[in-house]
């Protein structure tokens, strides 16, 4: 495990929360932004340090993607002011009318790739950032189709193709994991069907991708979120795992059968959104740990640590 001070865990949680949870609040962000949640934020490793692209909600309850910079992974401290968003593009203004959010960010090609979804009366669709510093950003444009996201692009290519899962809103409700494979990261296709709610009982609600896949030895984890209802609808959001093949992802090798992180902590359960933990991003350090940031309650960033044989076990444990 790394460094950091291990908390233990029940048998409904494979990972062990950080002691000091939550990692960063709206508190921490300059006070005239007026930031009231920061959540579900996508996470890298940039220049030796550590980069996390937040998910904030201002007063007015108004999409914020900010960078908060850390030397540990633990301590982080965002920048004096937001990211500039290409609102000023009537295309990306009108299918981010209701909101932007859930940024990822894959590192490939010597690049920085940040899918999120967009949100607009047309329904969700997938758009794409790119960058080289976190300094200035180019907009690539629109990824998918409606009604579609939690876009997650694998850091690596297969036979010269990019590769992306995502969870497209079918009108069945038939909820499911896809993945696509893309010649330029613009147009996708070859799609097919890699994970159904149906197959995991806790995923009955809906199942989709977390955070961008690590990459081990083993085959490709997939850090993902499942949803079930409980008592009249109300929503309860955990962690699952699932292993994909190293050169054929769009092959399962295995899957936990149980969550590996539930919603029991106060700042998991008390928020805007209530019993919810969400992923965006999770990193793997060289001692074999891994690092998984999520989001408690919609409204709070918080850390939890595992290690990659730990997931790669329970992913294969039934397979």
């Amino acid at each position: 495990m790394s460094n950091l001070p291990s908390a233990p865990y029940t048998s409904f949680s494979h990972v062990d929360r950080y002691p000091g949870n939550p990692i960063l609040t709206a508190a921490d962000f300059p006070a005239d932004h007026r930031i009231q949640h920061v959540f579900n934020s996508g996470i890298v490793r940039f220049n030796g340090c550590y980069l996390m692209i937040c998910r904030c909600e201002n007063s007015m309850l108004k999409p914020v993607f900010w960078i908060a910079d850390s030397e540990d992974g633990i301590r982080f401290t965002p920048r004096p002011e937001p990211m500039v968003m290409p609102t000023d593009d009537p295309e990306f203004a009108r299918y981010t009318s209701a909101t932007f959010y859930d940024p990822r960010i894959t590192p490939l090609d010597g690049k920085y790739y940040i899918t999120h979804a967009a949100h607009s009366e047309h329904e969700c669709r997938l758009s794409l950032l790119e960058t080289e510093d976190f300094e200035s950003f180019t907009w690539r444009g629109f990824i998918s189709e409606p009604d579609n996201r939690n876009g997650v692009i694998f850091p690596g290519k297969f036979n010269g193709l990019y590769a992306r899962l995502d969870r497209p809103n079918v009108g069945n409700g038939n909820s499911a994991i896809w993945i696509s494979y893309s010649p330029d990261l613009i147009h996708w296709g070859q799609s097919k069907v890699v994970l159904e709610k149906s197959q995991i009982h806790w995923c009955y609600g809906k199942i989709g991708p977390g955070a961008v896949p690590i990459r081990t030895e083993h085959g490709w984890l997939n850090i993902f979120h499942g949803v079930r209802t409980q008592c009249a609808q109300h929503y309860v959001y955990q962690l699952g795992v699932c292993l994909h093949d190293l050169d054929n992802p769009g092959r399962l090798i295995g899957y936990s059968r149980e969550a590996i992180l539930a919603p029991e902590e106060p700042y998991e359960i008390l928020g805007q959104a209530p019993t919810v933990v969400f992923t965006c991003g999770a990193l793997l350090e060289d001692d074999g740990s891994i690092k998984i940031y999520y989001g408690g309650a919609d409204r709070v960033m918080c850390l939890a640590t595992t290690s990659a044989d730990r997931l790669v076990a329970l992913c294969t444990a039934g397979a």
